[in-house]
């Protein structure tokens, strides 16, 4: 005797749901699998070695690590620091040049495979130099529980995001070169303009000439002389109101690149001038008295009396 004809399709249906619950199991699986933890990240960047060296350095001083964060409201993890070294990692025996950026006492960062515990968090950065206009980076993150030393790999997304930050400012350090060269050009311009000589005097014809024994003025050469001395002063003072500042405060920091958190070169004492060699809409590159190049924000200087 068969099964009842309902039965038999309540069996049906269940078995049916039965696969199609299996299949879209098996799919989240090879989803979730699918994610490469512990690959790094590696770029060859259009740049120069110095460029990159330079963009490396500014992010691994900028105390964030970009790509995870601690809490959902958080953009990043912040409170990291530079670190000479990090037993996290394996030894690196390929060269070039190494950095590293730690935060202690994470609290669970996020794109770490199976994280959930308090510890250390930190990002490698390796730089090679490829040729001169090409440059290799490098880079790795990992997390390692303080307790059971357990350490957990980065599925991508801290490289991915500390890259960016690096591409952004080699993007900005060649707009200011562009831009230096281009200020350089214009400044050199200005004064072939104001200071060239006039090749040519044009004749006037018909002036009557004072007579030898009679005194009228100082002679026309002294005129001529003293008028051009003046002229050279009043064009030298314009080319110093355009070319230099003085500082506004005392202990303004003079920076290595155009960015608050770039690395600070030397502080500068109120009123000492400074060159101007580069201009921005917010930043001015310039030249201290002994020959130090960098950048102080606009509103740190005013114009020489």
């Amino acid at each position: 005797m068969g099964l009842p004809r309902w039965f038999a399709n309540l069996l049906y249906a269940a078995c049916l749901a039965f696969l199609l619950a299996a299949t879209s199991n098996l799919a989240a699986r090879d989803k979730k699998e699918a994610v490469q933890y512990g690959m790094g990240l590696i770029v060859n960047v259009p740049a120069p070695e110095a460029d990159v060296l330079k963009a490396v350095e500014e992010v691994v001083q900028n105390g964030v690590i970009r790509g995870t964060k601690e809490y959902a409201k958080d953009e990043f993890v912040s409170g990291a620091a530079a670190a000479k070294d990090s037993t996290l990692f394996e030894p690196w025996t390929d060269g070039g040049k190494i950095f590293y950026k730690v935060r202690q006492h994470a609290l669970d960062p996020r794109n770490f495979k199976d994280s959930n515990d308090v510890g250390t968090l930190a990002v490698r950065y390796v730089v090679m130099k490829q040729d001169e206009t090409h440059t290799v980076v490098k880079l790795d993150a990992i997390f390692v529980e303080d307790f059971r030393r357990r350490a957990h790999a980065s599925d991508g997304s801290v490289e991915g995001a500390e890259y960016k930050d690096i591409h952004d400012h080699v993007d900005a350090l060649e707009s200011v070169k562009q831009q230096a060269a281009e200020a350089e050009h214009e400044k050199q311009e200005a004064i072939e303009r104001k200071l060239l000589p006039v090749s040519s005097t044009p004749q006037v014809e018909d002036v009557p000439q004072p007579s030898p024994e009679k005194k009228v003025g100082p002679p026309a050469d002294q005129i001529s002389s003293t008028s051009s001395i003046e002229d050279l002063k009043k064009k030298v003072h314009d080319l110093r109101s355009l070319a230099e500042r003085k500082v506004k405060a005392q202990g303004t920091l003079l920076r290595s690149a155009p960015f608050q958190t770039a690395t600070s070169l030397q502080t500068l004492p109120a009123g000492a001038e400074v060159l101007i060699v580069v201009s921005t809409p917010y930043w001015f590159g310039v030249e201290t008295h002994d020959g130090q190049h960098g950048w102080i924000s606009r509103t740190d200087l005013e114009e020489l009396p």
